[in-house]
């Protein structure tokens, strides 16, 4: 029996909590759980492993949770908090002597090219990272060491988002709306995270009423609530808004599920 492990690297929104210069009771909070950074996961399956997303807190990421191999990268879409410490798998580069596999949509894939343009330069300067896009699109496809994955489309207001798949764990993140045939993708899922800005509505953002609801819709066994802003309160006071099987993500979470 193989196992599928998770590690949430960052629960928390493109700001991360706290946010600089905010003296609220959440970004005051001495509790560990309310110190969240940019949204991401660690996937490791069959020895091999994997992030989800690498924002500007990546290098942190890495070294908190004393990741020392990586194979690949899987994005979400573009925006900087997603995409921005994507340099420092140069440290990976220089330790496995191989390139990092980068998987994305077209769309992430541009967006690289600019941030990156010197990564993808003629003239191949001294010390840049060395990355393999893979360009993917809503077709299943295989990471390495046999990790099956399904992408799902969702929207971030009118930005396609890319959530992932892994066996029975499904991770959505920055999604306001989901067209039911993506939905029937993420049926069945026993292990569901998605993103809960915050109470209030959220013009590109579930809000915790969206995120109830479509975990109402899925009933997975367990469903973890992520991107979480300091608008929304502190992990305790998410955690007494919840029903039974539903939770406030924090920061060095780990999920584990057997896979048959």
């Amino acid at each position: 029996m193989n196992k599928l492990t998770i590690t949430i690297l960052g629960s928390g929104t493109s700001q991360g909590v706290p946010v600089i210069a905010c003296d609220c009771h959440v970004c005051s909070s001495i509790d560990k759980k309310d110190n969240r950074l940019r949204a991401s996961i660690l996937v490791n399956y069959n020895g091999e492993n994997f992030v989800v997303d690498a924002g500007p807190d990546f290098r942190y990421q890495m070294l908190r949770s004393k990741v020392k191999s990586l194979r690949g990268v899987l994005f979400t879409h573009e925006h900087k908090d997603h995409i921005g410490g994507l340099d420092d798998v140069r440290a990976f580069n220089f330790r496995e002597s191989r390139d990092m596999e980068v998987f994305c949509s077209k769309n992430v894939e541009d967006a690289l090219h600019r941030e990156y343009h010197y990564v993808f330069s003629e003239e191949r300067y001294p010390g840049i990272p060395m990355i393999n896009i893979n360009c993917i699109d809503l077709r299943e496809f295989i990471l390495p060491g046999e990790l099956p994955v399904i992408p799902i489309r969702v929207m971030h207001y009118k930005m396609p988002v890319t959530a992932f798949r892994f066996f029975d764990f499904t991770y959505i993140t920055d999604a306001k709306s989901i067209e039911d045939s993506e939905i029937e993708k993420i049926k069945g899922t026993k292990i569901l995270v998605v993103n809960a800005l915050r109470l209030s509505e959220h013009i590109s953002h579930f809000s915790l009423k969206d995120a109830l609801e479509l975990i109402d819709t899925i009933k997975p066994e367990k469903a973890f609530l992520t991107h979480i802003s300091h608008l929304f309160g502190t992990h305790n006071e998410i955690q007494d808004m919840l029903p039974e099987n539903v939770y406030p993500a924090h920061d060095g979470l780990v999920i584990e599920m057997d896979i048959v």
